[in-house]
């Protein structure tokens, strides 16, 4: 069996920090979204793995490497531009070959991992199997209707009036049927292959398709308030280890790691908490569910339930909170006089400013 793992997105919904780092790359608890994604196909027992990569193929690559570092052997598949998950299963025909797979979107991340999944879908061989949870939002996401007996009988992308509220999770595992289908089928309003189109086709085509609901976590990380909600789920886990020095003026409460090389001086922190090799924290109180990379620098500030990327300080803060703070990027105070504002503001942007 091999995986077939989607990490061509461009990621708008996270820019601005997408427009210098792939959406995979964005750190929860200090690791990569997709390490986690591949941590869980290693876990299953599954070596090969294509990666479809797109405009940030680069930088995965270098992230990422052969695989080897993840018991994993690693082949990269172009896709020119994004045109849907279908498209996808479509362009990596020649690397699929005549094996059943798992399709697994790179910013998605699922509790628990997949091992269990995988393990049913070898020894069951449906055509394909799909994993659905309930949403408050479903016209956000691929949806299924279910029957009585709970058989899948319908799928729609991204519906304006849903006829459920399960969407479908960034998991799915076929069988090679599924290329018959995703060449039979045609673009969608979007001008993409819907992989929910070459799934509703299976099923038009009496193929056997069926589902399982979880009710354990999952995420699509491809917002703030996602990847927020994802880096607090993550250090609900966490450990509790000091590697760094920490000076007898500090207080380090609950489940904190503070990584080698890392100082904590005349500071409180409140786990779970994570700080990077080689960061500084002085004279600061860093508040639960923070994840703080290498090489930051907070001093004399307050941050809470936040995210902050390498490279990256804070100076003079009072109170940062449900934050995602890049890479080298410097927070201060504003000057109080005189009264002025001072931006430098990328192509689209909104300001709201208070007068």
């Amino acid at each position: 069996m091999k995986a077939l793992v989607l990490s061509g997105g461009s990621g708008t919904r996270l820019r601005p920090i997408t427009h210098t780092s792939a959406k995979q790359l964005v750190p929860v608890a200090n690791k990569p979204v997709l390490f986690y994604g591949l941590e869980a196909i290693a876990e299953a027992g599954i070596t090969q793995v294509g990666i479809i990569v797109g405009e940030t193929a680069e930088e995965i690559r270098e992230a990422v490497g052969d695989g080897s570092a993840f018991g994993l052997e690693v082949t990269y598949i172009p896709q020119a531009e994004p045109l849907g998950l279908a498209h996808a299963v479509l362009i990596a025909r020649e690397f699929l070959g005549e094996d059943d797979f798992v399709m697994y979107l790179g910013d998605n991340f699922v509790v628990g991992g997949i091992t269990d999944l995988v393990d049913a879908f070898r020894a069951e061989r449906p055509d394909a199997q799909i994993l659905l949870t309930k949403v408050a939002n479903p016209t956000a996401f691929g949806v299924a209707q279910l029957d009585a007996a709970g058989r899948v009988i319908d799928l729609e992308e991204k519906p304006e009036h849903p006829k459920s509220d399960l969407a479908l999770v960034g998991v799915y595992l076929f069988t090679p049927a599924v290329h018959e289908a995703v060449r039979a089928i045609k673009p969608s309003w979007r001008g993409e292959l819907e992989i929910t189109h070459a799934i509703q086709w299976m099923l038009d085509a009496g193929r056997d398709v069926r589902s399982t609901t979880i009710s354990g976590y999952w995420k699509d990380t491809g917002n703030v308030t996602d990847m927020l909600e994802v880096n607090r789920s993550v250090l609900e886990t966490l450990e509790r280890s000091i590697d760094g020095t920490v000076d007898d003026d500090s207080e380090i409460i609950g489940r904190v790691r503070i990584e080698a090389g890392a100082r904590v001086t005349g500071s409180r922190i409140v786990g779970p908490v994570i700080v990077g090799a080689r960061t500084v924290i002085t004279d600061s109180y860093v508040g639960p569910f923070t994840s703080i990379a290498g090489d930051c620098r907070i001093e004399d500030s307050e941050i809470e339930y936040s995210i902050v990327l390498r490279d990256s300080s804070m100076s003079g803060v009072r109170r940062v909170e449900a934050s995602l703070i890049g890479r080298q990027v410097e927070v201060t105070p504003a000057p109080r006089r005189p009264a002025a504002h001072r931006f430098v503001l990328g192509d689209h942007s909104k300001v709201q400013i208070h007068t």
